[in-house]
């Protein structure tokens, strides 16, 4: 009599049996079993909280509070665009979650030199707490709990984390600092929008600002709002998580995060040009259409995502290999090729 035939299932592949996941909690523990000296880094954080809880905002002009989370609470929901602060800290973490067998091959061991990072961190935060400026205690508050990680895991550690830990810079609320960002913004995607404009043979007059033709028939101020700073703040956030989950090596990944400034304004002087070009066949209205049009608005971030992932492709790490797979298959000149090959790779 035959044996019953196992059922396949579309998880598993020829030659090799399909492995359960284990349960989220074992996947869980697995995890933080790795991390040595819980305790002590839950109570240096804790501490940590503690001090800029109740000692972390000395202006009590604008919200009655002298904790500093509860002044990022009041910045975010005042100003729009800051918050995204909100989310950073969950991104940090599914960061570290997705890339959870890597952060578990870390070598973790504790290095007091460490506390040289924390103390510069408390007097950047005395020196902000002194001048009332809490925007400079929001840098030491990270800083230092940036610090007490290296203090208990070392820093080989401080290394594995350093990029995810760039989110937290998307903590510091931007505010009236916005109009120092947006103008040179504003300017830069005006000017470019007028060059390209008239590159294409449309002939648009910048007054500042403001885009106009020749016979007025439209006309369009580059506002605050449409200086690109939401779409740049955007760009890089995607840009730090895209290159840390695609690189291994720094240099690549700076350059992932550097490339998110020419991507955002090049997005943004697509959404100018759309505007052109509506305005220039269909008037004002079309102008307006498109600016409106929340659909046509994401347009730009296309743009912009797509020159990420082109960068990405011709900074891959693994180009050399598929260098050395394209050899012709010749004994005498073969070697000679992957030779030069092992010369060149970077």
């Amino acid at each position: 009599m035959k044996a019953p035939m196992k059922e396949k299932t579309d998880l598993e592949t020829p030659g090799q049996e399909w492995k359960k996941r284990p349960p989220l909690k074992e996947e869980l523990a697995r995890f933080l079993g790795t991390f040595p000296d819980k305790v002590l880094f839950l109570t240096l954080t804790g501490l940590w909280f503690l001090l800029f809880h109740l000692f972390g905002n000395s202006t009590f002009g604008y919200t009655d509070t002298s904790s500093l989370f509860g002044w990022l609470d009041y910045d975010y929901g005042m100003k729009a665009g800051d918050e995204h602060g909100y989310l950073v800290p969950f991104a940090f973490l599914a960061l570290i979650w997705y890339e959870k067998k890597r952060f578990m091959e870390v070598k973790k061991e504790q290095w007091w030199p460490a506390v040289i990072l924390v103390l510069i961190a408390i007097g950047i935060h005395l020196v902000g707490y002194r001048v009332q400026q809490v925007r400079i205690s929001v840098i030491g508050f990270f800083l230092g709990w940036y610090g007490i990680m290296g203090m208990v895991w070392g820093p080989a550690w401080m290394r594995a984390v350093f990029f995810p830990f760039i989110l937290f810079a998307f903590c510091f609320p931007i505010g009236t600092l916005a109009d120092r960002i947006s103008v040179p913004l504003r300017l830069l995607s005006s000017v470019i929008t007028e060059d390209v404009s008239n590159l294409l043979g449309i002939k648009v007059i910048r007054n500042g600002t403001m885009l106009s033709n020749l016979a007025g028939d439209y006309r369009y101020e580059v506002a605050a709002a449409c200086s690109g700073l939401r779409s740049l703040i955007a760009t890089l956030g995607i840009a730090i998580v895209y290159g840390f989950l695609t690189f291994k090596t720094a240099w690549r990944r700076g350059v992932m995060v550097l490339s998110a400034i020419p991507l955002a304004v090049a997005a943004n002087v697509t959404r100018l040009m759309m505007i052109i070009f509506a305005g220039e066949v269909f008037g004002q209205e079309g102008g307006t259409y498109v600016h409106d049009s929340s659909i046509l608005s994401m347009v730009p971030y296309l743009v912009a995502f797509f020159g990420m992932f082109l960068i990405a492709h011709f900074l891959r790490e693994d180009r050399g290999k598929e260098r050395k797979r394209s050899v012709p298959d010749d004994p005498e000149n073969g070697e000679e090729l992957l030779e030069k090959e092992e010369v060149s790779r970077d």
